[in-house]
């Protein structure tokens, strides 16, 4: 548990924190595409009809709609004969009157308003202006809708400029305000609870044109209003194609419209009320919980985390599974937001995994610092990055095979202290092996003065032969600068030979299981080795053999020796550089 909190606590706090900072859009793009989901499960709500002025009804009046006050008091007059449950109006009724400009009319609709009122709960809306203060409706019609009779067509937008929740909280507010869809409720005897807007079974809506049932009503026709509105809650609101419009995660129009999910905000209310009376909208898992859950999860994402290759399945089902979950308890009335669990998983394994790859780093880095004296970088590259197999089996390369000695050497260093003697070679072998690691090499291991090193093991290279030589030239460039040196502190130059011959070799591990070394042994081995000891006489600091020759092309600027006799086997073309 000490090393939980001390590892993945900080690494788990970090990412949670960002995850919690997008938290609230993943939360809701989760909301969205699972009400668009569960939208065909679950029963029916309860009904609600729509009554929606649309253009057609705009261009069946000769008046404009601020002065459909005659109209809108038929209607009203017309549904009290339906009888419906309960009627809302989605507008704004205008704060003053217009009698001069179309007398009778606010008589004719306080008449509606006062006769509908005997009939059923109604409720008219009211907006706010532009500086939050409510905006009130003419004395006449705040009257006679009585006590109660008037409510906010507001919503609470979320930052993405949709309307996700029904809430009487709207902006923050500490106080709530009257909502048009929970002042209906209240009136029908309903508990008004907030909570995300709850699709399941949300059937799309339908809208009789508001001049059709001014038409019913002025015709007498009763049966067609009470088919429609008997026994219904009714709300009457715009459905014109720019007006009151609002993103929505469900788009419930039944008419057909292609609104790109800007549906108008009527149908918010209808889905609102469907939800007041019937199940009530989803319940948000409170916050302990699912604090709990993501801590759970930041749990089970730690133990992943810890072989992320395998894991990363592990997580990927896991996060499956809890998305699966979720859904499960939403279509149950409960929504959790996904980056709970998510952000939790998520958290976990990157922390955890963030602290492995920490951990082999410093690893790696330790053993560089160790074993990097001791064995070519190419090799404890591939021991760290785990392509050199452990066992004591080789396996057959094509390499290019380098020897390289001092000449004179013991004549040398006989008048030299012994300590005198490792320094001049520590910086001799310096700068040669820089040389051969430089140029992809292994160095195999010094013999007294010498070198061996070999190219094309472990690492594969594309032309072994090209690596070896241009590894012979640095060495050769190195040394001079290395005399340069020597030369200036009074002490004789350094003069070496190197041979490189190609062919095949078994390499791998030699020794014993509790000892051993990564190393070339070959015919090509023993060969490279007696070619470089020809240059003592050939008169050449580098000698090459006819298969490494053959793989430099013709731009080398080799000197042809001929055949060359090589002690244990038969003679050899070699080829001497630089060319003379």
């Amino acid at each position: 548990m000490s090393h939980f909190l001390r590892r993945a606590l900080p690494l788990g706090l970090l990412l949670a924190a960002l995850l919690w900072l997008a938290g609230g859009a993943v939360d809701r793009a989760w909301y969205d595409g699972a009400s668009r989901l569960l939208r065909s499960h679950g029963a029916a709500e309860a009904p609600v009809a729509l009554i929606g002025f649309d253009e057609v009804s705009e261009q069946a009046f000769p008046e404009p709609m601020a002065l459909w006050h005659r109209h809108l008091g038929a209607a009203m007059e017309g549904l009290a004969r339906a009888e419906p449950r309960a009627v809302g109006l989605d507008l704004s009724l205008p704060m003053r009157s217009f009698d001069t400009v179309a007398p009778g009319g606010d008589a004719a609709l306080v008449r509606g308003i006062l006769r509908l009122r005997r009939t059923c709960p109604l409720v008219l809306g009211l907006t706010v202006d532009g500086a939050g203060r409510p905006r009130p409706i003419h004395g006449p019609f705040q009257a006679a809708a009585g006590e109660g009779g008037t409510a906010f067509v507001l919503w609470e937008v979320d930052p993405d400029a949709t309307v996700r929740r029904f809430t009487e909280h709207v902006g923050g507010s500490a106080e709530a305000l009257p909502t048009l869809a929970g002042t209906l409720a209240r009136a029908l005897g309903r508990p008004v609870r907030e909570g995300w807007l709850d699709y399941r079974g949300a059937a799309p809506v339908p809208y009789v044109p508001f001049h059709q049932v001014v038409a019913w009503q002025r015709e007498g026709n009763a049966a067609a209003l009470q088919a429609a509105f008997h026994g219904k809650v009714v709300l009457l609101g715009s459905v014109f194609p720019f007006v009151d419009r609002h993103r929505q995660a469900v788009d419930l129009n039944g008419w057909g419209e292609e609104t790109g999910r800007f549906a108008p905000g009527v149908l918010l209310h209808v889905q609102a009320l469907r939800n007041l009376l019937g199940r009530g909208p989803l319940r948000e898992v409170p916050s302990g919980l699912g604090a709990l859950l993501a801590g759970g999860c930041l749990g089970l994402g730690w133990v992943l985390g810890g072989r992320p290759r395998a894991g990363s399945l592990g997580l990927l089902a896991a996060l499956g599974l809890g998305a699966l979950g979720i859904l499960v308890l939403q279509a149950r009335g409960w929504f959790l937001g996904l980056s709970w669990p998510a952000g939790g998983l998520v958290a976990g394994f990157a922390a955890r995994a963030g602290e492995e790859a920490l951990s082999r780093l410093r690893e790696r880095r330790r053993l560089r610092a160790v074993f990097g004296g001791y064995v070519s970088p190419a090799i404890l590259s591939e021991i760290l990055d785990g392509r050199l197999e452990p066992g004591l089996r080789g396996e057959r390369r094509a390499l290019c095979v380098l020897f390289s000695d001092i000449r004179g050497f013991t004549t040398l260093s006989e008048g030299l202290e012994p300590e005198a003697v490792i320094a001049l070679l520590n910086r001799y072998f310096q700068r040669m092996a820089e040389a051969i690691h430089a140029h992809g090499g292994t160095l195999d291991k010094f013999i007294g003065d010498g070198i061996m090193a070999f190219f094309g093991a472990p690492a594969a290279q594309e032309n072994p032969c090209e690596s070896a030589f241009r590894c012979a030239r640095a060495m050769l460039a190195s040394l001079g600068e290395l005399n340069a040196e020597l030369a200036a502190e009074g002490r004789a130059p350094l003069r070496i030979g190197i041979g490189l011959h190609f062919g095949e070799a078994a390499v791998g591990h030699v020794g014993g299981a509790s000892r051993h070394e990564y190393t070339a042994i070959g015919d090509v081995v023993n060969t490279a080795s007696r070619v470089e000891g020809l240059t003592k006489e050939a008169g050449f600091p580098l000698l090459v053999t006819e298969p490494v020759r053959a793989r430099l092309g013709e731009a080398a600027g080799f000197t042809p020796l001929g055949e060359q006799p090589l002690k244990g086997r038969a003679p050899m073309a070699v080829f001497g550089w630089p060319e003379r």
